[in-house]
Formats: structure tokens, sequence, C-alpha cells
């Protein structure tokens, strides 16, 4: 979710810059549709790339835990039974029952109790490089496709408030959902994606306008 949020908001927020950028430097429409589709091709690799090389870090962190974690078992395995009881003791449980937990545990699965009761990792949350980096892929492809339809619709003369326009309130809308998935204020989260995202559709206009009327 964390990715696809990412990609989405990242696709649409860059491409839209960059088409609101390269038409304010008085472009045809063929040179803004290009960087438009550029922008989209490049954009999908790098966040596909970044974030396999990110992940695959965690997940790399992640079995070097496990595999120290099943030595530590295999060396000294009365040792981190007592860990593990301690561990469910500052949870709540008295030391007997604790105990008691720990030795059920460990007998069904110890390197699955103390990689999640210890090291705080679960299946369903273990990191997955492709996976990560086929959905910021996807996402950023999926945010930047829309000013770059737009761009292929639309005359030269319409194409900056029409894109504008769009991915501010594309950003309301994915701000705001962002938010309430997160529980968090949807109005607050809607408008301070969208503010962003104009801010950088400002600065890369007014570069493109400065670089245009210069060169």
């Amino acid at each position: 979710m964390r990715a696809a949020t990412l990609g989405a908001d990242d696709g649409l927020i860059s491409t839209s810059s960059l088409v609101v950028g390269v038409a304010a430097a008085q472009s045809t429409k063929i040179a803004v549709l290009l960087a438009a589709v550029a922008g989209l091709v490049a954009g999908a690799f790098a966040m596909a790339a970044g974030e396999y090389v990110s992940v695959s870090s965690q997940a790399d962190t992640e079995q070097a835990d496990l595999t120290r974690e099943r030595e530590e078992l295999d060396a000294f395995p009365r040792a981190e039974r007592a860990e593990l009881a301690r561990i469910y003791q500052g949870r709540g449980l008295s030391q007997d029952l604790a105990i008691q937990v720990a030795d059920q545990l460990m007998a069904h699965d110890a390197l699955g109790a103390h990689a999640r009761d210890e090291l705080g990792l679960h299946e369903v949350t273990r990191a997955r490089p492709t996976q990560a980096a086929l959905a910021s892929a996807v996402s950023f492809a999926v945010g930047a496709a829309a000013p770059a339809i737009l761009v292929a619709l639309l005359p030269v003369r319409d194409m900056t408030l029409s894109v504008v326009g769009v991915t501010l309130g594309l950003l309301l809308v994915l701000g705001g959902l962002a938010a309430r998935l997160g529980g968090a204020s949807v109005l607050r989260g809607a408008l301070r994606v969208a503010f962003w995202g104009a801010v950088a559709m400002g600065f890369t206009a007014l570069v493109g306008h400065v670089l245009g009327a210069v060169l």
C-alpha cells in the first residue's frame, strides 16, 4: 500500500510538473507529449529499481536476523527460552504462564516464535522486493498516465490549465484516500498532497518559462 500510494502520487506530480514545465517553454505539442511519455517510462523504471533495492536491503536484514536467531537457538536453547518467557511476562503474563507459553510455542516452531515475538517479523509483513517493485512501477505509470493522456487529447492552448486542474483534483482524492486508510484527517491529508503538488508544478513552470525565454 505504501509503495502503491507513493508511486501514484509521484507519477502524477512529476509527470504533470514535467508537462507544465515543458509547455511553459513554448514547446510544441509533440515535444510536450514526448516529455510526458519519457517521464512516465523513466519514472516507472526508476521507482521500480529504487523500491527493489530498498526492500531488498530490508529483506537481507530480516534474513540475517533470522539466521542469527537460528544459530542462537541451536547454541543456547535455554537462554532463548528464558528470553521469550521474559517477553511474555513484559506483556502481562505471570512467570509460570509465560514459561508454559514459551515452552509450547518453541516446541511447535521455535524460530517462528522468536521471529514474531522477539524480532517483530510476521509473514504477512515480510519484505518482498519484487512485489514492491512491481507495485511502484505500475502505480507510478497509472498516476503518470493522466497528464500524458491529457497532453495527447488536448490542444496546446488548453493543455496547461487542464493538466494543473486535473492533477490537483486527483491529488486531493489520493491524499484524502491515503489519510482515510491511515486513520488521519482526510481534509488535512488531501490539502497537504495537493499543496506540494501545486508547488512542484509552479516551480517547474517557472523554470520552463525562464529557460524557454532565454533559449
